[in-house]
């Protein structure tokens, strides 16, 4: 797995991709939706400063995150590939973007925000080095969710 920058190409990809349910929650507007809004990764100078691919040797999709800046914290925000969902890649997918987190702020924090009910993700994060540190409700598409958040605590060998 390479981080790179996420390219348009990538950014459409991503919009086009489609989750099982629960996990349809995931899914995002349209390209053309996102960019006229400018939201996320449709605006292309927050893509530039806070988005990254994970492409694999052949330069396929494999995944993004958002490096989401925060006083003391860069929160991150994952997606994997629904076809790559549930075959053991999420703990490394996870880590490699914690540790380039780490690497680019290495004062910060590192943490993410999962909902409670996607016990695949807590799962894949726990592995990656991230402990729950608090459990809130949050606003999302569908009233208000239970969520974690975990923060990076890589075991030290």
């Amino acid at each position: 797995m390479t981080i790179c920058p996420l390219e348009i190409q990538h950014a459409v990809e991503i919009c086009n991709w489609i989750y099982e349910p629960p996990y349809d929650v995931y899914h995002w507007p349209t390209w053309e939706q996102m960019q006229k809004d400018e939201i996320e990764f449709g605006d292309p100078v927050l893509r530039a400063q806070q988005y990254i691919a994970i492409v694999d040797d052949s330069s396929r999709l494999i995944g993004f995150a958002q490096l989401f800046p925060m006083t003391g914290v860069t929160r991150l925000g994952l997606g994997l590939h629904p076809d790559l969902c549930s075959r053991g890649l999420g703990p490394s997918f996870a880590k490699l973007i914690a540790l380039e987190a780490r690497r680019r702020m290495p004062q910060h924090e590192i943490d993410l925000e999962v909902l409670a009910w996607n016990t695949r993700a807590v799962r894949a994060y726990g592995q990656a080095g991230f402990r729950i540190t608090d459990t809130y409700a949050r606003p999302s598409q569908n009233g208000y969710a239970e969520c974690h958040c975990m923060v990076f605590e890589p075991i030290q060998s």
